[in-house]
C-alpha cells in the first residue's frame, strides 16, 4: 500500500472484478469433505463439501490471478507494503461504517449471488452465532473481509488483496495452489530465499513469518492494536487464507507451541467463512443494533484507524 492514498479516489478499480475473482477463489478453497474441521460446527452438516479445491478445473480467471500473484509477492515489496502500511494517512470509521464503505464500493457484485458485503458478513457471523460460539468469535466472523477496503486504498492490484497466502522468504512449499507458478519470482531464484528455512529458523513461531501481503494480513495489523479481540480472534483473521497451513500441513517446521493452538482455532472458523454463502439472507437493519453492541465490546475506541 503507498501511503497517503485513503482517499475514495476508486475511478480506477472495479469492485466488480475483484468480487469476481474472490468468488471463483472461494470456489476452489472450500474443503472436501474428508477433512475434519471443528466436530462441533453444525450450520454445515448437510452441505455437499466434496467437490471443491480441484485446482485442474478451476477458470482461466483463478490460474491467471495466481500466476500473476506468485510472481510479484517477494520479500521486497512485502517489506516495501509492510513500510508502506505504518506510513500510511488513516481514515477513520467504526467497523459498521467500513461494512457500509465496503457494502457501496462492491454491493451486488458477486457473479453467483445477489449478497451484499454486509449480508455475506453477517451470514458468516450468524453461522457462528447459531452455532452457540463465543462472541467474540461471533465478531470475528462480521469482520474478517473488511480487508478487501485495502482494494481502493492504494493496493497494486488484485493479487496482493485476495488469493491464497504464503510465507515469503523461504522456499515456496509444493503444497501451496499451483506451486509451479512461482518460476517467475525472483525469490524462486534466490540462494538463500528458496532454501527451506530462508531467513528463519526452526521453532520460531508463525509470529515471526512474513506472510504474503492481503486482506488477511491488512486487517490483523489494523485489529491487533485496537481491539481487545483474543489471539484466537487475530489468528482467524490472519491465517484463515493460509491453506498451505491449516488444510495441507505444511510450515509445521515453522510453528511453536502457541500456533498449535492457533490451528485448531483456524480450523474451526474456516467452515463459517467458506460453506456460509449459500445460507438465508440475513436482515441487516434487524440484527445491526445486536452487532453494533458486539462491536463496542470489543473495540472500546469506537473509531478505528484504516
Amino acid at each position: 500500500m503507498a501511503p497517503g492514498v485513503l482517499v475514495d479516489d476508486v475511478a480506477n478499480r472495479d469492485g466488480t472484478q475483484l468480487e469476481e475473482t474472490s468468488d471463483h477463489i472461494d470456489k476452489v478453497n472450500v474443503l472436501k469433505d474428508q477433512v475434519k474441521y471443528d466436530s462441533e460446527s453444525k450450520f454445515d452438516q448437510e452441505k455437499d463439501k466434496t467437490q471443491f479445491r480441484q485446482y485442474e478445473d478451476a477458470c482461466d480467471r483463478v490460474k491467471n490471478f495466481y500466476r500473476e500473484q506468485h510472481t510479484k509477492q517477494t520479500v521486497a515489496f512485502n517489506l516495501r507494503a509492510r513500510n508502506a502500511f505504518k506510513s500510511r494517512k488513516t481514515e477513520e470509521m467504526t467497523v459498521w461504517e467500513a461494512m457500509e464503505k465496503l457494502n457501496t464500493l462492491i454491493d451486488d457484485s458477486d457473479p453467483d449471488t445477489s449478497l451484499s458485503q454486509i449480508q455475506h458478513l453477517l451470514q458468516s457471523a450468524e453461522a457462528i452465532r447459531k452455532d452457540g460460539k463465543p462472541r467474540w468469535m461471533q465478531l470475528t466472523g462480521l469482520i474478517h473481509d473488511l480487508g478487501k477496503l485495502m482494494y481502493f486504498y492504494g493496493s497494486e492490484g488484485q493479487w496482493d488483496v485476495v488469493g491464497d497466502t504464503f510465507p515469503v522468504g523461504c522456499a515456496f512449499d509444493e503444497h501451496i495452489i499451483y506451486p509451479g507458478s512461482f518460476d517467475k519470482n525472483p525469490d524462486s531464484k534466490d540462494p538463500i530465499y528458496s532454501s527451506k528455512y530462508g531467513i528463519y529458523t526452526p521453532g520460531c513461531g508463525l509470529d515471526n513469518i512474513m506472510l504474503s501481503w492481503g486482506h488477511d494480513e491488512y486487517l490483523y495489523h489494523v485489529v491487533k492494536d485496537q481491539s481487545t479481540l483474543p489471539p484466537e480472534s487475530l489468528a482467524m483473521i490472519r491465517y484463515h487464507s493460509f491453506y498451505p497451513w491449516h488444510k495441507e500441513g505444511a510450515y509445521r517446521e515453522f510453528m511453536d507451541d502457541h500456533d498449535e493452538k492457533m490451528l485448531e482455532a483456524v480450523r474451526a472458523f474456516n467452515p463459517y467463512d467458506l460453506y456460509s454463502k449459500s445460507d438465508g439472507v440475513p436482515d441487516a437493519d434487524e440484527l445491526k443494533p445486536y452487532y453494533l453492541e458486539l462491536i463496542d465490546e470489543f473495540f472500546p475506541q469506537k473509531k478505528i484507524k484504516w
